[in-house]
C-alpha cells in the first residue's frame, strides 16, 4: 500500500495532509471528524495577543469600575466567566487537543510585543503543543521602518522564542519579502524548524452604501497554490528546515504539485470549509491512486522530484518563467 508518512518539524506524521488554521480546527466537535478524516496534524487557531490583552483589560476595568461604585461592592461584582478571559481559553484548547486527538496538535501564535510573543509561546508549549507556529501576519505602514528593521526584528524574535521553548518553532511567512530566499537561510539560522508558505493578507474592502471600510473573507481558490509552489520549489535543497505549503489546497491533484515541488506537507482550511473535514478522503484518495498508477511507493520518492534542484532547466522558476507566461496566451478564435 502506498505510505504517505511524512516528516514534519522532526514529527512524525501518518500523511502529509495537515489541516490548517480555521473555524473547523477550533471547534471541539470537529477535531475527531478531521482526524478520521485522514489529517496527519491540525494547527488550532492564533492566539492573537491584542486580543488577549484587550479580553483581560476589559475584564480589569469592570470589576473595578464595579469596586468604586458601592462600600459592599464584592457582592455587586458582574459575573464574568473568568475561564474565558485572557489566554485561558486558547490553553484550554491546546490541553483537550492534546487530551483527545493521537494526531500532533500544533499551536498558533500571533503576537504584537517582543514579550508577549515569549510568553505567550511558552504558554502554549507548556499546554501541551507539540509544535508552535509563529504567525508573522504584520501589515506595515509607516514608511520610516525599513525592510531591514523588519527582517531584523523577525530574525531576532525568532531567537528569543527559540530560547524559551524546547518544542519545534514553524514560522509563517508572507510572501513579501525583496530576497525572501536570503530571509528564510536566516530565519532559519535563527533557530526556526520549518517555514510555512505563505499567509494569505486580507484586504479590507469598501461599503459603497455606509462608506465605511469592511472586513470581508474570501476563500482561496486552486490558482492561489502556486505562489507557495515556486517558492518552495526554489527553496527545496536551499535550507534545512521543514516546508509546509499553504493557501490554495483544495484537490488531491493541488496537494500533489505542491510535494513534488519539495513541500514536506500541505495545509488546508478553505477546502474542508467548502466540502467538510470528509474532503481529506477524496483528496487522499485521488494521491493514493496517482502515486499507485506511477508506482510511487511512497512520498519521500515523489518529494522534491520537480523542484529547482531537480529539473534539466532551472530558469522555469526563474525570470524565464515570466516572460513565457505572458507569451503563451492566444486570442480565442472567432467563427
Amino acid at each position: 500500500m502506498t505510505d504517505l508518512t511524512t516528516r514534519y518539524l522532526g514529527l512524525e506524521l501518518r500523511s502529509p495532509l495537515v489541516a490548517s488554521a480555521g473555524p473547523h480546527t477550533g471547534d471541539p466537535a470537529m477535531w475527531e471528524r478531521i482526524e478520521q478524516a485522514g489529517a496527519g496534524a491540525i494547527v488550532l487557531p492564533s492566539l492573537f495577543e491584542e486580543q488577549i490583552e484587550h479580553e483581560s483589560f476589559a475584564a480589569s476595568f469592570a470589576y473595578e469600575h464595579s469596586a468604586d461604585m458601592h462600600g459592599e461592592a464584592s457582592s455587586y461584582l458582574p459575573d464574568l466567566p473568568m475561564g474565558e478571559v485572557g489566554p485561558a481559553r486558547h490553553l484550554g484548547l491546546v490541553e483537550q487537543a492534546r487530551e483527545r486527538l493521537s494526531i500532533p496538535v500544533i499551536a498558533s501564535l500571533n503576537g504584537t510585543s517582543p514579550g508577549g510573543w515569549v510568553k505567550y509561546a511558552k504558554h502554549l508549549a507548556d499546554a501541551g503543543a507539540h509544535a508552535i507556529e509563529l504567525n508573522l501576519y504584520d501589515v506595515v505602514v509607516d514608511p520610516q521602518v525599513t525592510s531591514a528593521d523588519v527582517e531584523r526584528r523577525y530574525v531576532e524574535l525568532v531567537e528569543e522564542v527559540r530560547a524559551e521553548i524546547q518544542v519545534p518553532l514553524a514560522v509563517k511567512l508572507s510572501p513579501w519579502f525583496t530576497a525572501l530566499g536570503n530571509f528564510a537561510v536566516r530565519l532559519q539560522d535563527a533557530g526556526a524548524d520549518g517555514l510555512v508558505l505563505f499567509n494569505r493578507l486580507y484586504q479590507p474592502d469598501i461599503d459603497l452604501d455606509h462608506l465605511s471600510v469592511v472586513p470581508r473573507l474570501a476563500l482561496s481558490s486552486s490558482s492561489e497554490s502556486r505562489l507557495p509552489l515556486h517558492w518552495i520549489a526554489n527553496l527545496r535543497g536551499a535550507l534545512r528546515c521543514s516546508l509546509a505549503a499553504t493557501t490554495g489546497a483544495h484537490d488531491g491533484a493541488d496537494v500533489l504539485k505542491l510535494l513534488l515541488v519539495g513541500a514536506d506537507v500541505v495545509m488546508t482550511t478553505s477546502a474542508l470549509l467548502r466540502h467538510g473535514p470528509e474532503h481529506l478522503i477524496v483528496m487522499e484518495r485521488f494521491m493514493r491512486e496517482w502515486m499507485h498508477e506511477r508506482e510511487y511507493d511512497s512520498v519521500d520518492e515523489l518529494r522534491g522530484s520537480v523542484s529547482r534542484e531537480n529539473v534539466p532547466d532551472p530558469q522555469v522558476y526563474e525570470r524565464a518563467n515570466y516572460y513565457h507566461v505572458l507569451h503563451s496566451w492566444a486570442p480565442t478564435t472567432r467563427r
